[in-house]
């Protein structure tokens, strides 16, 4: 099936040469980081995880989202999820290699990842989240692979497939779950000591995933002869907003504990991102501009009306996704180191050359996901006709 990957139009090989070009550039400033260290960075003493380990946690749950169509399609038979479910798992495979590539970039020296392997301790909760994120990297590509030959060849998927796609649905609720318990998991940090943090890292995956599976099936019907399905996309539209709905409540219970106890360990670092603490307010207006987004989205996604049309619904899911981006992506880790157990502000700021690779990783990760739609579509439109 690969060698439908090697057949497309100029569009789709002049998108494939520049995804490479800015991975070339990227790859360049790794190296200079390599070289140089970790110094390039805007991390700090105080702020020891940046935009990296950022990018890895808000990934982990757009890979985790992927239950949502495979579970009610597989477990449940849900049939209007026939044919978005491979492409939920083929972004899967691409988000995990996106997260693996940024725990990567963020180590000083990428030997350092051996030693979980050669010295590996159950203890560590970064043990298990390289078991369950090589191992959901790994059942995606087995599950999505084989059961997309099967539909080629017009036959059944083999029987063995049938148990890896029912451990692959509690184990997408596992990378993300082990992903919230590295931060809970730290007593010196108040903003992340929360037991809630796990079902708000679900909630927010399962809103921005199936956000962006919409996002990708409106291009993949623009560029292809491929079309998901009405039905799908109205479904998923309504997941979307029930997750939102969830992860918004889930913080509004966050910020009520921290307001009503005015314990300083919980309010010092709400205080820091939307209001800003000791003259400094670096995230004050993406803080907010992310709650203006997800509030239009629920707005419109909560109208029938709006919701149905594709051009709002469009909308809505950009919204969402840039939203909890926002929250996750530069909010939750930022927000958790400032301020410092001692009430110091040491605000954190990407450099360039962070903001380079960072943009060099997505841009591996969309070559990937490039190459795999391709195949997905190509084989669905082969079936078809």
């Amino acid at each position: 099936m690969l060698e439908k990957a090697l057949r497309g139009s100029k569009t789709y090989w002049i998108w494939l040469l520049a995804l490479a070009a800015v991975v070339a550039i990227g790859l360049l400033v790794y190296l200079y980081q390599l070289d140089f260290g970790l110094g390039i960075t805007g991390m700090s003493r105080d702020v020891t995880w940046g935009l990296y380990i950022a990018q890895l946690t808000f990934l982990v749950g757009v890979a985790a989202s992927a239950v949502m169509v495979v579970l009610p399609y597989y477990l449940h038979d849900y049939k209007t999820f026939g044919k978005i479910t491979v492409i939920g798992e083929f972004l899967a495979v691409s988000a995990v290699l996106m997260c693996l590539l940024f725990v990567i970039v963020d180590l000083g020296q990428p030997a350092r990842l051996l030693n979980i392997i050669f010295y590996p301790s159950p203890s560590s909760i970064l043990f298990w989240d390289m078991i369950v994120l090589n191992g959901y990297l790994f059942l995606n590509i087995i599950i999505g692979w084989n059961s997309l030959e099967a539909e080629r060849n017009g036959v059944p998927p083999e029987k063995w497939i049938k148990p890896l796609i029912y451990i692959s649905i509690p184990w997408a609720i596992s990378i993300h779950t082990v992903t919230a318990f590295l931060y809970c998991g730290l007593p010196g940090r108040g903003f992340w000591l929360t037991a809630i943090l796990a079902p708000r890292f679900l909630a927010s995956a399962f809103a921005a995933g199936p956000a962006f599976l919409i996002l990708l099936s409106f291009i993949i019907r623009r560029v292809t002869k491929f079309d998901a399905g009405t039905k799908a996309i109205q479904a998923l539209s309504k997941i979307v907003l029930y997750a939102t709905l969830a992860n918004v409540f889930f913080f509004l219970c966050e910020v009520f504990v921290a307001a009503y106890s005015q314990i300083p360990e919980h309010t010092a670092h709400l205080k820091y991102l939307y209001l800003g603490l000791h003259g400094h307010g670096f995230l004050v207006p993406w803080m907010w501009t992310s709650a203006a987004l997800v509030l239009s989205a629920i707005v419109l996604l909560v109208i029938p009306q709006a919701r149905k049309n594709e051009t709002v619904l469009g909308f809505a899911c950009v919204f969402v996704f840039i939203g909890l981006w926002i929250d996750k992506g530069l909010g939750l880790i930022s927000g958790g180191f400032i301020p410092n157990p001692l009430h110091e502000v040491n605000e954190y700021i990407p450099t360039a050359p962070e903001v380079m690779i960072t943009v060099g990783v997505y841009a591996l990760g969309f070559l990937v996901l490039t190459i795999l739609y391709k195949v997905a579509t190509g084989v669905k439109e082969e079936v078809a006709a």
